[in-house]
């Protein structure tokens, strides 16, 4: 059985044919599915998900592309699905200096509240880091986000940083990218960092990986997330997957 800790089947690129993506992901073997909501739109979508599915668990949070956009309400909204029984993260949340948007220092203060919130509520974080390393790290450090913890999703940066992240109290997530034959950075990740903090996930529909890759990303392509790692730990596939579903139910308090 698998788990896909990101999922987005929230979003547009599933309206057509939601129903069938749900029924591939189920045949193979995909058990458990996270789907972030990061906005109004798609928070609301990723509850309903979750309240239809049995499966599926939501995430709420604001993405810091859009930090510019958020208002009090949408933070006491964010506060108020907390305590919802399907929710089982805060984000995703964090900082992407790639897209101009958002103000750093808005970006910032968004995600200092955030942080701040899912202390209050006890919920796990997801990061988005774009760009921003440092800056994600200091923040994490200064709010003790250790105390939560959570995951640094479709991790990109390198073992030093995967470690500085671990002793934070995070899971690495590795995604499609670990696929790509010139993907050294997730590739290294993967081979050095112990099973026992990594997790799988798609970001579908982003982050497509091998062999379709440039194609829409669904959940049940997370096997190759897991066949991917267990070639260059060289261990089984079951083991992989055994590890990492064990990972996730600790992190998102998840008992079946």
């Amino acid at each position: 059985m698998l788990f896909d800790t990101h999922a987005h089947l929230n979003a547009v690129q599933y309206e057509e044919d939601l129903e069938q993506v749900i029924e591939r992901a189920r045949a193979e073997g995909v058990s458990h599915i996270v789907v972030v909501g990061f906005d109004r739109l798609t928070i609301d979508r990723a509850i309903e998900l979750a309240e239809r599915y049995p499966f599926i668990y939501a995430a709420v949070g604001w993405h810091p592309v859009d930090a510019i956009d958020m208002t009090d309400d949408d933070l006491q909204m964010i506060e108020q699905l907390a305590s919802h029984p399907k929710v089982v993260a805060l984000g995703e949340m964090g900082l992407d200096y790639h897209w101009d948007k958002s103000p750093k220092d808005v970006q910032q203060d968004v995600f200092r509240r955030q942080i701040a919130l899912a202390k209050k509520v006890k919920l796990p974080i997801i990061i988005h880091n774009r760009e921003a390393t440092a800056d994600i790290l200091k923040i994490l450090q200064e709010e003790n986000a250790a105390e939560v913890g959570g995951i640094m999703h479709c991790f990109s940066g390198s073992v030093e940083v995967a470690r500085q992240c671990i002793e934070m109290n995070f899971l690495i997530s590795l995604g499609g990218p670990v696929t790509f034959k010139n993907a050294k950075k997730p590739k290294e990740v993967a081979k050095e960092i112990p099973l026992s903090h990594l997790l799988i996930e798609t970001d579908c529909p982003y982050l497509t990986p091998h062999p379709f890759r440039g194609k829409r990303n669904e959940p049940s392509y997370v096997k190759y997330v897991a066949e991917a790692i267990a070639e260059i730990k060289n261990v089984s596939f079951d083991e992989v997957a055994k590890t990492t579903m064990e990972n996730a139910k600790r992190l998102f308090a998840i008992d079946r």
